[in-house]
């Protein structure tokens, strides 16, 4: 069974999922398949908009996000600027993925620490090929990737596919081919894969 998490690097919700999507398969032989997509592409083809810009909402889901930080006890900052295209990130996220799995959620753990952790600009080029340097990855070569067509292709293909498997937002995933979204829905995940479903 592989467990599809949808996520955007600009998601505070996406953030802290993050730090559980991995146990959803512990002790199982489950694994969770990592998705970094632009969720602006799906705002527009549902007609949502980012929480950050809907009024009084906004004020609700900043004060969550500060009150889920401590609860989890992981830092958090609302970065600026907030939200952001993370085209970098996600195209290097890919770039990684096609030779090393494992790295590249690695490095997303550390993306997501550098925006919602530490405030920095993960929409620049600079700042993504330094997250990845800290993993042993050249700078220069990961600077060249976020560039390629093809590496920009398999993104927007990579979004197209959320999109077209009614992925609205972030976090959200797959099991089974059933949707979950939301970080407040990871412990139906859990029972339904202890269940196989209901």
């Amino acid at each position: 069974m592989t467990i599809e998490f949808y996520f955007d690097f600009s998601s505070p919700y996406g953030y802290f999922a993050s730090f559980k999507a991995e146990e959803l398969v512990e002790g199982t032989d489950a694994m969770v398949s990592w998705k970094p997509f632009l969720a602006a592409i799906a705002f527009r083809a549902t007609g949502n908009k980012p929480l950050a810009e809907q009024p009084v909402k906004s004020d609700y889901c900043i004060h969550d996000w500060e009150r889920l930080g401590r609860f989890m006890d992981v830092p958090w900052t609302l970065p600026n600027p907030f939200p952001i295209a993370a085209l970098a990130a996600s195209r290097a996220y890919y770039w990684i993925e096609a030779d090393d799995a494992d790295l590249a959620k690695h490095f997303a753990r550390d993306v997501f620490d550098a925006y919602f952790g530490r405030g920095l600009d993960i929409s620049s080029d600079g700042v993504v090929a330094d997250i990845a340097s800290g993993l042993g990855i050249d700078p220069d070569d990961l600077r060249a990737a976020v560039k390629d067509p093809a590496v920009k292709e398999r993104l927007k293909q990579e979004t197209n596919t959320a999109i077209a498997k009614g992925v609205i937002g972030s976090p959200y995933f797959i099991v089974d081919g059933e949707g979950f979204w939301g970080s407040d829905r990871m412990w139906m995940i859990r029972r339904w894969i202890k269940r196989g479903g209901w």
